[in-house]
């Protein structure tokens, strides 16, 4: 049974994100409104959203793993073997990483409870994709996985559900690979690739937010694309079996430049956000959205840079976040226009019913707040 005291803390999470993003919507239009204007001075405090920077225990690693369970329980994860966690939203940031894995960098992260998480890893060398599980709140990590091919490099990690979750690599001859979980991270299998479309000459996947793969409601799969121009978005919509690919309006740069991060919404609605990473104050063919359950995408306005993460917020129709190096940006009609509304660093993004946090360089974790 929830505790009175738990409870108001709950209401009381809810009413400041319900009534922050109600400031933040442009007063002319509704939140779903595909119709509302961005305004070049709805920025800073002024357009009533900004993040609250939460106390972490380390100020030198750059955490590009965020995985929010509730508005009380988060985790986030990054470089120098770093796993935080906190149970309290936020107040108290504990770290918990495995053991011995300072030369690791864990750039996705999945959590389902205050005590089950996934953490993949990236590093200098292929056997250095490592993946861990922890079912004891980090007290005690298992390594369940780890790379032996020099041809593979894992980008990204999502769950469709608790048990079920996909870890994709940049292309192995010839195609991208995806490997799955059916037991909440403790073993894995490669997936066949006679399903997936080719990958073109030069093709990858950005490791910077964790969200170059993502699921929609219905549990259909994406993967995020760059490297060839325009970036491209790959679609499976029976686990991961068979894929189709469609273009996107989003720019790709060899090496530097395509989507970075995707995010769905409860209904047929998803993002894509990106750039260069090289030249992150560019703000020019970095996003795009679609409203049919990604069988097309649309160019998008707005976006104030380079972003690396994006997130629906849950409940909220048509509201969407970005982050990026050079600032966070809110959008209240499906990620059709956007508006900057903060200037700080930020990697990764992501909302749960009643609570959004970030994660970025310099070990900042923040949760979003109202500037007034």
């Amino acid at each position: 049974m929830t505790s009175p005291s738990r409870l108001a803390s709950a209401i009381a999470a809810c009413a400041a994100l319900a009534t922050a993003l109600l400031c933040a919507a442009p007063a002319t239009a509704s939140p779903a409104s595909p119709s509302a204007a961005t305004s070049p001075d709805r920025h800073g405090p002024a357009y009533g959203l900004t993040w609250k920077l939460l106390p972490t225990p380390t100020a030198t690693a750059r955490l590009r793993g965020l995985s929010p369970v509730s508005d009380q329980v988060v985790w986030a994860s990054g470089t120098e073997g770093t796993v935080l966690r906190s149970v309290d939203g936020g107040r108290h940031v504990r770290s918990v990483g495995p053991a011995d894995t300072t030369d690791l960098q864990f750039r996705s992260l999945y959590a389902s409870s205050a005590w089950h998480a996934v953490a993949v890893s990236i590093g200098d060398t292929p056997d250095a994709m490592r993946a861990y599980v922890t079912e004891d709140g980090g007290k005690t990590w298992t390594m369940s996985l780890q790379n032996t091919d020099p041809a593979a490099f894992y980008d990204c990690l999502t769950f469709t559900s608790k048990r079920v979750g996909y870890i994709v690599s940049d292309p192995v001859d010839g195609k991208f690979r995806v490997i799955r979980t059916k037991d909440g991270g403790h073993s894995w299998t490669v997936l066949p690739t006679a399903g997936m479309p080719p990958a073109l000459d030069g093709e990858a996947g950005f490791a910077a937010s964790g969200t170059c793969i993502q699921h929609d409601a219905r549990g259909d799969l994406f993967i995020a694309s760059g490297g060839v121009d325009p970036a491209r978005v790959f679609r499976s919509t029976d686990g991961g079996r068979h894929w189709t690919v469609q273009s996107s309006p989003v720019a790709g740069v060899a090496g530097t430049g395509g989507i970075f991060s995707l995010s769905f919404g409860a209904g047929r609605g998803g993002v894509a956000v990106g750039g260069d990473f090289n030249v992150p104050d560019a703000a020019v063919s970095n996003a795009a959205w679609t409203s049919d359950f990604g069988r097309t995408w649309n160019a998008a306005t707005g976006l104030g840079g380079y972003r690396s993460g994006s997130s629906w917020v849950d409940g909220w129709r048509g509201t969407v976040l970005a982050v990026g190096p050079t600032g966070s940006d809110v959008s209240h009609d499906g990620g059709r226009t956007y508006a900057t509304f903060d200037t700080g660093s930020f990697d990764a993004v992501e909302c749960v019913p009643w609570a959004c946090y970030a994660s970025g360089e310099q070990g900042r974790l923040a949760r979003l707040a109202l500037t007034h």
